[in-house]
């Protein structure tokens, strides 16, 4: 049994590429960070200016879903325009109710996904806590002429949904605030869960 003892070595492009790496987690975490972390538009008067920037999400006839346009408020009217597109028209004296809401919706597409996936020990789940966009939802339930009931929802950049609010609210609109409340539990999971 002669057996030859060798000193191992340190590899020093291991050490350096696990450096590398760690070096370009730390710049995406922080470029990440640095994009969601900007100041979105303040808010402006919708009445008289050029409208706020939103995306219909569905309800107004005519209009596909996910279409961007502008929203302004114009003498008794809600009207969204299409970018380079006709002009739908909402009467506020039509207008039932008013819901606004606030979401939020995971952004970067596939290069976020690809840097989470890139990232050693966990580091993705951290990005994922900065990779999310808020913005808000205004629903506007609305009569048409012959009387039936219809709703519109439009998301827009945070805080701006509590501009338009504002102003339909000046008009005499009403409006309702949206309340989440905790889902209770029936009394089958109650009993499974004590068990």
């Amino acid at each position: 049994m002669n057996r030859k003892i060798v000193p191992s070595e340190h590899n020093p492009n291991a050490s350096s590429l696990i450096d590398r790496l760690l070096a370009y987690a730390i710049l995406l975490v922080w470029c990440s960070t640095a994009m969601l972390s900007q100041n979105p538009s303040v808010p402006v008067s919708v009445a008289g200016s050029p409208g706020i920037r939103v995306t219909h999400v569905l309800g107004l006839e005519g209009v596909s879903g996910n279409t961007t346009g502008n929203l302004t408020i114009e003498d008794n009217t809600l009207q969204f325009q299409k970018s380079g597109g006709a002009t739908n028209q909402v009467s506020i004296a039509s207008i039932q109710a008013v819901f606004l809401g606030e979401q939020s919706k995971q952004v970067g597409g596939l290069p976020m996904t690809l840097g989470k996936a890139a990232t050693p020990f966990g580091g993705g789940r951290v990005i994922s806590l900065f990779s999310h966009k808020k913005y808000d939802t205004l629903t506007v339930e609305y009569l048409d002429v012959n009387g039936g009931l219809h709703g519109a929802i439009f998301q827009l950049n945070k805080g701006q949904g509590e501009v338009i609010k504002n102003e339909l609210v000046a008009k005499g609109v009403h409006v309702t605030e949206v309340e989440v409340q905790p889902k209770k539990q029936s009394t089958s999971e109650v009993e499974s869960e004590s068990k």
